[in-house]
């Protein structure tokens, strides 16, 4: 437990993995599922706060450090939403990669007060670490065997994360090529009008 503590609260460290292999150790009995999904909760939204607090001193020079080909598209896709919808916003960004990281930067650059910050922090951390922890313990379940649901829930885990990389990264790129032609035209030559 104190290596997904670890994980969850030291920013930037990836947490899914450990996180996983929790969910698996608890399919086997070895620990109990509530208990990984509270600590993991916790420590995620712990680096949140410790995230929001390097965004609000920081300033919008934070996000500069989130310039990263990986990170561009949550940092745009939050960045547009998040002053029009909120803490629903910060919630779901959780789920693209690096989201959690940048939407608690963001909402610190943003000066929200704490008040609305950390139960949208708590929700997000508590529903992503279900959401994660229970990968692992299907993928134990099915299984039998802690390698081999280990094994299987990363694949899972692997295939979400990329394709949701790629949803994010094309849509993100589709807003760029739309954003840089907004007189109709393309490349060098205008575009034909029918």
């Amino acid at each position: 437990m104190v290596t997904l503590f670890l994980a969850g609260l030291i920013p930037l460290v990836p947490t899914e993995p450990v996180l996983v292999g929790m969910g698996v150790l608890a399919a086997t009995g070895q620990v109990p599922l509530p208990v990984v999904i509270l600590v993991a909760t916790v420590s995620c939204s712990m680096s949140d706060h410790l995230l929001y607090a390097f965004g609000r001193f920081a300033g919008a020079r934070a996000l500069s450090r989130f310039a990263k080909p990986s990170m561009l598209a949550a940092t745009d896709w939050l960045t547009r939403n998040i002053t029009r919808w909120g803490a629903p916003i910060l919630v779901v960004g959780r789920w693209l990669p690096a989201g959690g990281t940048v939407g608690a930067v963001l909402t610190g650059t943003l000066r929200w007060r704490l008040a609305r910050f950390t139960p949208a922090s708590v929700v997000g951390s508590a529903l992503w670490s279900t959401y994660v922890a229970l990968i692992g313990y299907f993928g134990g379940e099915l299984t039998g065997a802690p390698l081999a649901g280990l094994l299987l829930s990363l694949a899972i885990a692997a295939v979400i994360a990329v394709t949701s990389t790629i949803l994010a990264k094309r849509a993100h790129r589709n807003r760029l090529v739309h954003a840089a032609t907004p007189t109709g035209e393309i490349g060098d030559g205008p575009v034909p009008v029918a």
